[in-house]
């Protein structure tokens, strides 16, 4: 080392560590807010304490797990600086994709890397996390937080969540229960969700675009505007709809005693690479398709973003959820009994297709 070295401090590197006390200290609130019985202590120790005394009753209880992260979408946060509603997004694409076993979420940890952190922004983050937590039903045990100067922007950052659940296997949902006959209820997505948006980017003209900068200042007035065929609400804010949590509804379906064959969370890969899925080996998913039109209302802004693309029915089906965030595959007889059900709660099922002699894949009434 030179003589002239001198003394170099963790923040002379980059590294804030009163700022991401202060960070701390402002998520802790959110943070117990989410708590459910099971949870032991708080967050700051070295991992999060959860009891698994109440799986005792279960007769063979299967733990569930699922990771993911919000992917592109965050490019669209940091351009508009709003970031309280991306980490829903995170907890949804965890949550949802456990839920197809019919496990109910347990618990979520995050994980938030940033170039430089602020405690304001930070918490708007969190909160996103805690929220989605909230209508999950599960608690957020812990996370991390970590500063990464010199690797990235001061203003980026990226976002990666863990959820485990647990369902008594006797319960579990079986894909090998799909039989030829069965039909296909969907329940509505919220928009794009958090799948897609490297498409989207492309196509609104963000891609390159540096958050802060005159470009994406004025990138970002330009999709504030109100859009009329957006239903009179701007790119901004379809775009980041955050994606809807099936949780609640499909648990209190599944302990109700509804006969459910099988559960398919529409996500990266559209409708063609999920429903698929949640598809024995024998039985093709028959979806309601006629022409460019299917067979219930698809959001605006997926409309936009696909004719703006230019993208052929089978390619937009395959990149996007179309408006069907969840499929539930059961009997036909069953289907009133399961619809009424999913009415009684305030939800608006429809149906998306039927079940058919096949090979496991999703094939479109309108190719037929």
């Amino acid at each position: 080392m030179s003589e002239t070295s001198k003394h170099v401090t963790y923040e002379d590197a980059g590294v804030d560590t009163a700022e991401g006390a202060r960070a701390v200290d402002a998520i802790k609130q959110m943070v117990a807010e989410t708590n459910r019985p099971e949870v032991i202590g708080g967050i700051g120790g070295f991992g999060g304490l959860f009891s698994a005394a109440a799986m005792k009753d279960m007769e063979d209880p299967i733990l569930i797990s699922g990771t993911d992260g919000v992917g592109t979408k965050l490019v669209l946060a940091q351009l508009l600086d709003r970031h309280e509603t991306v980490g829903q997004d995170l907890v949804a694409m965890c949550v949802n994709d456990i839920l197809a076993s019919g496990a109910e979420p347990l618990f979520f940890l995050d994980y938030v890397a940033i170039g430089h952190i602020e405690a304001e922004q930070m918490a708007k983050i969190v909160k996103g996390v805690a929220d989605g937590c909230k209508l999950a039903g599960c608690a957020l045990v812990g996370g991390e937080m970590a500063e990464h100067p010199g690797v990235m922007r001061p203003d980026d950052y990226d976002m990666a969540g863990f959820a485990v659940g647990v369902v008594d296997r006797p319960k579990m949902i079986n894909p090998e229960n799909v039989k030829a006959g069965d039909v296909i209820i969907g329940l509505p997505s919220t928009g794009v969700h958090s799948n897609g948006y490297s498409l989207v980017r492309k196509v609104i003209g963000v891609d390159g675009i540096i958050p802060g900068t005159p470009e994406a200042e004025a990138k970002r007035v330009e999709l504030e505007q109100v859009l009329e065929e957006l239903g009179g609400i701007s790119l901004a804010d379809a775009l980041l709809a955050p994606t809807r949590i099936y949780v609640k509804p499909v648990l209190e379906l599944l302990r109700g005693g509804a006969p459910v064959h099988a559960l398919a969370h529409i996500t990266g890969g559209g409708i063609t690479e999920n429903l698929n899925r949640a598809l024995p080996k024998d039985v093709d998913a028959l979806v309601e398709r006629n022409g460019s039109e299917m067979g219930w209302s698809v959001p605006p802004v997926i409309t936009y973003v696909s004719e703006h693309a230019e993208l052929a029915p089978n390619e937009a089906c395959k990149t996007f959820n179309m408006g069907v965030g969840l499929c539930i595959i059961c009997s036909a007889d069953d289907e009133a009994g399961i619809v009424a059900a999913l009415e009684n709660m305030g939800e608006h099922p429809f149906r998306v297709g039927t079940c058919v002699e096949g090979t496991g894949e999703v094939k479109y009434t309108d190719e037929q």
